[in-house]
């Protein structure tokens, strides 16, 4: 329990280059650090498990530091990871989560290390606060119809942002007077990836593959391609397989464009106009489609578009969007990632028996 007597919570959110925590007062932020790391000490590592060693030591040094003890604490709630596909909401971490993560049997994922952290840091102390991980970005609450390719050989997957997507729904449903439950809602997060959802009575149950870089393009990743151009530049050896793959996520987007994954520095470009204001007209372009065909999946009947992420900040490509997608109705702005807010509403949920975690 806090010193103001509210639960204290520990929230972990590791990214491919940072581990970002906090530890709160029930709803009152205490401590909030971002721990960066260079990109190249990430790259000597072969794969993310790899990373765990330092990354733990560098929160264990921080609790430290905040002279904040894990026997004191409510509750550790960290990302999830690049576990099975799971519905929403908050999930137990078990050993089976943990061999799963350690063993990226799944994929391999910075947001992995998370429910890892949290296990080392509660596992070593008699009292063991609970810890857990909520909306994982492999969270699957897609319609059967939604998974159909054009091929029996070929599924479509659902891996999004989906802990923020989660968050600003709730928010945007309660901004509407309604229950997340039963809003019916179209969620851009629009970020270094982009993924669009639709929300459907609580529901997730269409969205882009954003760790494959499918859809729109974005700062770091090239969108669904032409599926025959990629088949002759490997059959041709023009690339291989990796090199093929750094381009769809990584390299493509606006770094292959422009050079750089900010789009600060894409809109400076842009204002001479030419290439660099194409390029930037066509990722908005992109966007403002898929969530057109987004609006079909709920026949028009549609509550709210929600457009977040850190591109959300620019005012640029929001004036943008909005104006091609005006005729859709109601548009909410949420700029960011608030995703660590999102991992403490979680634990209070649970801490308050509004939700009860599922067993991994």
């Amino acid at each position: 329990m806090s010193p103001l007597g509210t639960p204290a919570i520990l929230v972990i959110n590791p990214g491919s280059t940072s581990t970002k925590i906090a530890v709160y007062d029930g709803e009152n932020e205490r401590f909030v650090e971002t721990i960066r790391y260079d990109a190249e000490k990430i790259a000597e590592c072969a794969t993310v498990f790899e990373q765990f060693p330092f990354r733990l030591a560098d929160v264990q040094r921080l609790l430290a530091e905040w002279c904040v003890e894990v026997g004191d604490l409510d509750f550790i709630m960290a990302r999830g990871g690049a576990v099975r596909p799971v519905h929403g909401g908050s999930w137990e971490i078990t050993d089976a989560m943990l061999q799963d993560l350690r063993t990226a049997r799944f994929a391999d994922h910075a947001s992995s290390l998370g429910a890892l952290i949290a296990h080392a840091l509660a596992n070593g102390d008699d009292s063991r606060p609970p810890i857990a991980v909520t909306d994982p970005p492999v969270t699957d609450e897609l319609d059967d119809v939604a998974r159909i390719t054009g091929h029996p050989g070929f599924r479509r997957l659902s891996r999004f942002h989906a802990l923020n997507h989660k968050a600003v729904a709730h928010r945007a449903a309660a901004e509407l007077g309604k229950r997340y439950e039963e809003s019916r809602l179209i969620v851009a997060h629009l970020g270094g990836g982009i993924s669009i959802g639709v929300h459907r009575d609580g529901r997730v149950v269409d969205v882009n593959d954003a760790y494959d870089g499918a859809g729109p393009f974005s700062p770091e990743r090239s969108g669904t391609l032409p599926a025959g151009q990629i088949v002759k530049q490997l059959a041709g050896g023009v690339l291989t397989a990796a090199e093929m793959k750094r381009i769809i996520v990584g390299s493509g987007g606006l770094v292959a464009h422009l050079g750089t994954n900010d789009v600060r520095e894409a809109e400076a470009m842009s204002r001479s106009g030419g290439a660099p204001a194409l390029v930037l007209d066509a990722m908005v372009y992109q966007i403002a489609k898929e969530i057109g065909a987004a609006a079909t999946v709920l026949t028009g009947e549609l509550d709210a578009v929600v457009v977040t992420g850190s591109i959300a900040h620019s005012e640029r490509i929001v004036h943008d969007l909005k104006r091609r997608i005006a005729f859709l109705g109601r548009i909410i702005i949420y700029p960011g990632e608030d995703e660590l807010t999102a991992l403490r509403d979680a634990a209070l949920r649970i801490l308050a028996g509004e939700e009860t975690p599922c067993t991994y």
